[in-house]
């Protein structure tokens, strides 16, 4: 083949969109001992190139817009060029006469699944490279045979930034001069073997246009952060014996302006972070903040893992929320989803025409009940964009701890799944062993990097040691959701109280394993939606009962051995059950409700349960030790009271008294565990809370009349469908 012929065929391949190496022909290049330089600019009408401070005018060689000229002198790179387009003329640097700034290094490093910095190297971003300012793009498509950028800066033409391929692996870039931030762009690429066209959004952009747009937009932070000291307070925080009281938000409706549009993240700021700060909880959960083109998905379908999701503003108007946050002492968890993921076919599903990021075989890669994907575990670089996802939530957004979602979907292969419609794993059992390294290499990596932040499993199975370190062969998880204590908790409390005295052991039962993980106890969003129906609305009995067992419910849960979570809503007592696309019902504790001493009795008693859960050793301290609780008496199933004693590091202690009955029981008698004058701190039933203000106002002497296995008693007050909590003074 001759070098005219081979010429020939490069052009023709730029001019289809077809070249795997653009680079190779455009830019600067020696032919017959001269430099030749060439640019492809189908719009210009002119353009001239810059050599030893002169213009000099390309000769334009092909109609659809390649320009030459050879050159007797050097041509210093990189290449400024004046281009006319129209009746406009404008300067820009030629991108092909530049050369990657992508290392070795971070190429291998990727394909080995332990560059944690990824998003640092792919997707876009704003750099200088020789004394100019542009945008590096990269993106991971192995299995393509040329991919460009379009954008608003070049008509979406995928002739004209054509990229560069790094061979082997898989990783396509080009620097591109003189962008703006917020320009939107996306990729195309064309598979090698099937030559088909796909336009996909960037898997590592930052930020994305409006929906129903799907582009990417160029991104920088301005923000200045104002938390450094929340930040080093995490390091040394012990959260084993730290309070940790969640509340859990979805931003999108909790609260919406008088025109029902979305609060922004800096509205947020004025008024979420007051109501968490005011309430008393340590920490509050997002819902799902990643990009995400459905309002009813509730964020758990995400199409841009690393984009702030724009509803609610820019990346830097999250920043500010986080950082309001911080500076009023409450940490931010994320909720995180690398289980699944769309099948929208601009995202990240069959990426560069092939099953890239999701397997081949549905038995693996499709989830069944959601209609979603599931990703590849086993491929290095698929498990290298979600542990650097991880990573760039912490590192550039401050992010206190990940709650994993839907982990005992990732961890058993036939999760949801009828036989035949599964594959063993290597030794014929059920556990997805691609999934059981991950975990451990993304829970190494946030303790080793991160110290203080914490990962909670969502994980509804008997998987054991979720929560222990992976060094003593655990997943490596801070805590997990106990799912169990949460479904008996609500299947006996939805019982009618003349009833429950047959469902005694659902009280009782959860001890026997409450210690051997973490556990948080969520009362969560998916309890409150899709006909389960709000908290409140699940007790039994009139108005006054619902409202009384709600009060004890919540007494129950902020008094039992574990980490709190509660969603929205549950803390003054929503009725309706959570609906996304509208706000909460706010108007429940306004003066022009009639109702309104009923959900401000909860939210009140909500608060008071908060301050003691934080301020009472007895109730934190040993949360996830045994030595933290002791049932008084478990047996009472007759008339549906339990007791027991919560114990702190400091050697202090509480009692609580439960009573699950509508009745008052006068002269009931307990065994307590020290002599002396007991005061009653806590009381569902007070009138403040919106309750029948029965009690031991009066305070309480112990008498020496052995009892329930102590040597001294008290005889108390009992108020119906309550629970107390009593201190020796």
């Amino acid at each position: 083949m001759t070098k005219a012929t081979a010429i020939s065929n490069d052009l023709k391949r730029i001019l289809k969109a077809k070249h795997h190496d653009p680079f190779s022909y455009l830019g600067v290049h020696q032919v017959d001992d001269n430099p030749v330089y060439r640019v492809f600019l189908p719009f210009a009408s002119e353009v001239s190139v810059k050599i030893a401070s002169k213009w000099v005018k390309l000769e334009k060689t092909h109609p659809d817009g390649l320009f030459e000229k050879e050159s007797k002198t050097q041509i210093k790179t990189p290449c400024l060029l004046k281009i006319t387009v129209g009746e406009h003329t404008f300067e820009t640097h030629d991108p092909y006469t530049f050369n990657s700034s992508i290392t070795q290094d971070e190429l291998y490093l990727f394909g080995e699944g332990r560059l944690k910095l990824a998003y640092k190297m792919l997707g876009a971003h704003v750099v200088m490279q020789n004394e100019v300012i542009g945008v590096r793009f990269a993106v991971w498509a192995p299995n393509a045979e040329r991919v460009s950028v379009i954008g608003s800066f070049n008509n979406w033409d995928g002739r004209i930034h054509s990229m560069r391929t790094h061979g082997a692996s898989g990783v396509w870039d080009i620097f591109i001069p003189n962008l703006t931030i917020h320009d939107t762009y996306k990729f195309e690429i064309r598979n090698r073997q099937t030559a088909n066209i796909l336009v996909k959004t960037d898997p590592y952009g930052f930020e994305f246009e409006q929906r129903p747009g799907t582009a990417a937009k160029i991104s920088t932070s301005q923000h200045q952060w104002e938390d450094k000291q929340w930040l080093e307070a995490r390091q040394h925080r012990d959260w084993l014996h730290a309070p940790f009281n969640c509340y859990e938000v979805h931003l999108g409706s909790w609260q919406r302006n008088e025109q029902g549009h979305f609060l922004t993240y800096r509205e947020l700021a004025k008024t979420l972070v007051p109501h968490v700060t005011s309430m008393g909880y340590t920490h509050v959960e997002l819902l799902p903040i990643s990009e995400h083109p459905l309002n009813e998905s509730w964020g758990y379908q995400t199409t841009g893992y690393f984009g702030v999701t724009n509803r609610f503003g820019s990346p830097d108007d999250l920043r500010f929320l986080i950082d309001a946050f911080h500076q009023a002492n409450i940490g931010v968890i994320l909720d995180w989803v690398p289980g699944h993921f769309p099948k929208d076919d601009w995202a990240l599903a069959r990426f560069d025409g092939t099953a890239l990021y999701e397997h081949e075989d549905p038995r693996l890669g499709e989830h069944q009940d959601w209609g979603t994907y599931i990703f590849n575990y086993g491929r290095n670089e698929v498990r290298n964009f979600l542990i650097a996802n991880a990573y760039f939530w912490l590192q550039e957004f401050h992010i206190d701890g990940l709650r994993v979602d839907a982990v005992a979907s990732m961890l058993y292969l036939d999760y949801s799944r009828k036989a035949g419609e599964w594959l063993p794993n290597k030794f014929g059992g059920r556990e997805n062993l691609d999934v059981i390294d991950f975990l451990k290499q993304l829970n190494v990596m946030v303790g080793e990097d991160f110290t203080g932040v914490l990962t909670i499993a969502e994980e509804s199975t008997a998987w054991p040691m979720v929560s222990r370190p992976v060094y003593l062969g655990g997943l490596g998880f801070s805590m997990k959701w106990n799912m169990g204590w949460m479904n008996d908790t609500l299947s006996y409390i939805e019982h009618d109280p003349v009833h429950r005295r047959y469902y005694h052991d659902k009280l009782t039962f959860g001890q026997l394993y409450a210690y051997s993980e973490n556990f948080v106890l969520p009362f969560s969003h998916d309890e409150v939606v899709h006909g389960k129906k709000s908290l409140l609305d699940k007790m039994p009995g009139d108005a006054w009962q619902k409202f009384a067992n709600l009060r004890l419910l919540t007494t129950y849960q902020m008094t039992s051995p574990g980490k709190k979570l509660n969603f929205m809503g549950n803390e003054f007592g929503q009725g309706k059950e959570w609906n996304v696309n509208t706000s909460l019902d706010w108007h429940l504790l306004s003066d022009n409700y009639e109702g309104r001493q009923w959900h401000q009795g909860v939210k009140q008693l909500n608060t008071d349960l908060n301050k003691l859960y934080k301020e009472l050793n007895a109730l934190h301290t040993l949360d996830f030790e045994v030595q933290g609780f002791e049932w008084i008496d478990c047996h009472d199933t007759e008339q549906s009271i339990i007791s027991y004693v919560r114990r702190g590091l400091d050697n202090s202690f509480v009692i609580m008294v439960l009573n699950f009955t509508p009745v008052l029981r006068n002269q009931y008698r307990i065994g307590v565990p020290q002599a002396g004058n007991y005061a009653e701190i806590f009381n569902s039933d007070a009138s403040c809370y919106g309750g029948s203000n029965q009690g031991n106002g009066a305070g309480l002497q112990s008498e020496n009349v052995a009892w329930m296995h102590h040597q001294q008693s008290l005889v108390i007050t009992l108020p119906p469908l309550a629970g107390l909590m009593l201190k020796i003074k």
